[in-house]
């Protein structure tokens, strides 16, 4: 019987192996393969080995840019975990039909590409935008605000896209806390703030960890925010990477991209280091 059920379950998981190692692999594969080869440059490669394109990362500009990626990055989470915690907390705290509808409310941007949204945003900031008009005619403001093209708004398109992945690993750690703990902490004489540091933290940091790692590793290339948001003054790794037809070197850009596949490798280690759990990734 153990061996049908193996074979069941090896069965099972073939169309899944085999989609990873067509779709995954073997296109990880390929760009480190051209990572190695050098430059034709036009939007080609040739086949000699090089570690040339490694020590061309090793440039100020692209260190420059690579840092200001991370920090990007690291701005949105920290933002993304100050707002998307206490929301997916008290959310799991909520009766049942109110945890519905803000579920809802929650999945509801996904229905729409989320360039769509961004590019609405966009509208909405422009120095003509319906937002600059309203606070025209109320008389608020004398000329329209710059709200394009800053940092601040690329920082807040981020948030705004990657949020949700910030709330539901968060309310998912919050709805498994034992209640009982927080009521004996309470009864022991713990103030609210002491409950939180000593029972609620410690139970929700997988949640946490899960959220930050969703958000930081996309924030790293969501390189049409920053088209849209930032006017393409703000450079990150995915806008080096997206215009590889503009600088004509695919195999610096393929090492651009393992780089970054290092990074998220990095990332991963350091999460399941701290505690935390494959299973809490999985928020959809």
């Amino acid at each position: 019987m153990k061996k049908r059920d193996a074979r069941k379950d090896y069965i099972l998981m073939a169309p899944m192996a085999l989609w990873a190692i067509v779709f995954v692999g073997l296109s990880m594969v390929y760009i480190i393969a051209v990572s190695f080869l050098k430059s034709n440059n036009a939007m080609g490669f040739t086949y000699q080995v090089t570690g040339e394109n490694y020590a061309k990362l090793l440039n100020p500009t692209y260190l420059r840019i690579l840092l200001s990626s991370l920090s990007q990055a690291l701005c949105a989470t920290v933002c993304c975990l100050a707002v998307g915690y206490p929301f997916g907390y008290l959310m799991a705290r909520t009766k049942k039909k109110t945890r519905s509808v803000l579920m809802i409310l929650l999945m509801a941007p996904f229905w729409t590409n989320a360039l769509i949204r961004i590019y609405g945003w966009r509208i909405l900031l422009m120095a003509d935008g319906p937002i600059n008009l309203v606070l025209t005619k109320l008389g608020w403001i004398q000329e329209p605000l710059k709200m394009l093209y800053q940092e601040g708004t690329v920082i807040f398109g981020l948030v705004y896209a990657l949020i949700p992945f910030m709330i539901l690993p968060s309310y998912t750690a919050a709805e498994k806390l034992d209640r009982s703990l927080i009521d004996a902490s309470r009864d022991l004489g713990a103030r609210p703030w002491q409950s939180f540091i000593t029972i609620i933290l410690p139970l929700t940091t997988s949640g946490i960890l899960a959220g930050c790692l969703l958000v930081f590793i996309p924030a790293i290339g969501l390189f049409f925010i920053n088209d849209l948001l930032g006017g393409g003054k703000l450079i990150n790794v995915g806008n080096l990477i997206k215009d590889v037809q503009k600088t004509r070197d695919l195999p610096l850009m393929a090492a651009l991209g393992v780089v970054l596949l290092a990074v998220v490798g990095l990332l991963l280690y350091v999460y399941q280091k701290l505690g935390g759990k494959s299973s809490d990734l999985n928020v959809f």
